[in-house]
């Protein structure tokens, strides 16, 4: 049996304490351990940005991070960015802009969306489109996530 190993981190604002094995991902904890499962599981090796996640304000693939590793850091997954009722702007805005379809890479997008929108407010089509190569989406073609970024970097 493997030993479990205690992790205090702030997930979403709030202090959060969890048990979980050394090997097991950021990923496998926040859907399975914490409920939190607004971040998607796709390739589970970094390479659709579905498991998206801000770690001490930084765009990290939450499937090749050890959950250990987050000890006394911070995390943001999507289920962070409202204030509820209000929704992010960027939430707003890809509403707005009809820029989803199945929703699997929605949460990915948003959060690699606002990563880029916390370092460029103003970022050109060009910068939009070079920040979301990491993210995958099969549906949508990204003219309308591109466009809904765009519509919330003025904000």
């Amino acid at each position: 049996m493997t030993k479990k190993t205690l992790v205090s981190a702030t997930i979403n604002g709030e202090e959060t304490e969890f048990l979980c094995e050394p090997q097991q991902s950021l990923l496998e904890v926040l859907r399975d351990g914490l409920g939190l499962t607004g971040t998607k599981e796709g390739c589970n090796d970094g390479n659709c940005g579905a498991c998206s996640v801000l770690l001490d304000g930084r765009l990290v693939n939450s499937c090749l991070v050890l959950a250990v590793e987050i000890e006394g850091r911070s995390v943001v997954t999507v289920e962070g960015l409202a204030e509820w009722p209000r929704l992010h702007p960027l939430q707003k805005a890809f509403a707005e802009n009809d820029a989803l379809q199945c929703g699997f890479c929605t949460p990915g997008m948003l959060i690699a969306s606002k990563a880029l929108l916390d370092r460029n407010p103003h970022p050109t089509e060009a910068e939009i489109r070079a920040w979301l190569a990491g993210n995958l989406c099969r549906c949508t073609g990204y003219d309308k996530i591109v466009r809904a970024v765009q519509a919330a970097s003025g904000e």
